[in-house]
């Protein structure tokens, strides 16, 4: 006989449960395949911290469809899922078949969607994903202050609507800053209608699913995503595959988004040279993450550069350089003492799907290596760009 919620409060046994899938965490730090040097052993147990810490604000802070509020599905302390640095996410619980009302000021965003999904990441599986509806910053109707109210589920209404069913399970916000130093993020409130005030205590079965959820999304969904890392990490070195929105592979993505996913390996003594055309676009970036599929630091560290931040040669064409020491070059990604990683890139509303060249050079041969007219920068002109960045990280997260 299943024993109920309470029973399995009582006992402890749910949180045995997800107690055990806590200490189970410490066998993907000692997986074959992972990196086994101090600092990589360092970085990988500080990743399991972090993922925990995620998945507590994702399965349980967050996680009340009857009295949502937005919470940071993602953010700069808490990076998990090849997370992009250019994009604040914000997540919210749903009920299907409920009706919410979302309200607030749109912000300056380069971009700004809205997406209603079914599925959980706890699952651990990319077929139980999809979206059901979805609005962006061109659809979305706004007043002369930038205020807007957007509504979810229910019977279709004219102005911001997004259809919901009964599979329904949250709302994801992404937001998207290209320009760092001058946008600034959306102000979202959410409620749900017909909601009972004040908020009920906590029920054992509102616990115990909770907890439950915690656990799946310790073991299937960090499984998930040490799948899908490993797979673009085995690739061939310093490579790289596009994802049309509509291919399976950008299938947990933005809707409007293509995909460039590879890898890239770097040695202290030498540079990675990442080429590609942007293609006709809204918004375009390009990332480096570790071996966690975290993206690396980017608020003290260039790892990432975007349509605003790069400069292209003359030739149209973005020429970023990997590498450990600063080459003085205007496009230096910075690995954070990775030798090897995920490399990332995303265009939003592209026309075309990218192709990209990427190789490995001596890094006393860079500069033979890119065009002369190259841009370059001295040290105190990135001191001024890092702290510009790390500037408008803390400003976007408000700390």
């Amino acid at each position: 006989m299943t024993a109920s919620p309470d029973e399995r409060l009582a006992d402890a046994s749910a949180w045995r449960e997800l107690c055990a899938a806590i200490e189970r965490l410490s066998d993907r730090i000692g997986a074959e395949a992972a990196p086994d040097s101090p600092r990589d052993r360092a970085e990988g147990y500080r990743y399991l911290l972090r993922f925990l810490a995620s998945g507590i604000a994702n399965c349980a802070t967050h996680d009340d469809p009857d009295y949502p509020v937005f919470g940071r599905m993602i953010e700069y302390a808490r990076p998990w899922g090849l997370d992009n640095p250019d994009c604040l996410y914000l997540y919210a619980p749903l009920r299907g078949g409920a009706v919410y009302r979302v309200w607030g000021r749109r912000g300056s965003a380069r971009h700004l969607d809205f997406q209603v999904n079914w599925g959980h990441f706890a699952n651990g599986s990319i077929a139980e994903w999809g979206t059901l509806g979805s609005l962006d910053g061109f659809a979305l109707e706004t007043a002369a202050d930038g205020s807007f109210e957007l509504w979810i589920g229910g019977d279709e209404r004219p102005g911001n609507w997004i259809p919901s069913a009964e599979n329904a399970e949250f709302l994801l916000v992404r937001q998207l800053f290209q320009d760092w130093d001058a946008e600034f993020p959306a102000d979202l409130l959410i409620e749900r209608e017909g909601a009972d005030w004040p908020i009920p205590p906590p029920r054992p079965d509102w616990v115990e699913n909770r907890i439950g959820k915690l656990a799946r999304w310790l073991d299937k969904g960090g499984a998930l995503w040490e799948q899908m890392s490993r797979g673009y990490l085995s690739m061939d070195a310093n490579s790289m595959v596009f994802y049309m929105p509509e291919d399976a592979g950008a299938r947990a993505g933005a809707g409007s988004q293509v995909y460039g996913m590879g890898n890239f390996h770097c040695a202290p003594d030498e540079a990675v040279i990442v080429e590609f055309r942007p293609p006709e676009c809204h918004y375009w970036g390009v990332s480096l993450a570790n071996w966690w599929w975290e993206c690396v630091e980017y608020a003290s560290r260039q790892c990432s550069l975007n349509g605003v931040q790069a400069c292209l040669d003359a030739d149209g064409v973005f020429r970023g350089v990997i590498a450990h020491t600063d080459p003085g070059v205007a496009n230096w990604l910075d690995p954070a003492g990775n030798a090897k990683g995920s490399l990332t890139a995303r265009f939003v509303r592209a026309a075309a799907k990218p192709e990209a060249a990427i190789r490995r050079v001596p890094l006393v041969e860079l500069r033979d290596a890119l065009p002369p007219d190259t841009p370059t920068v001295g040290a105190r002109e990135r001191a001024g760009t890092l702290a510009h960045r790390r500037r408008a990280v803390w400003s976007r997260y408000r700390r």
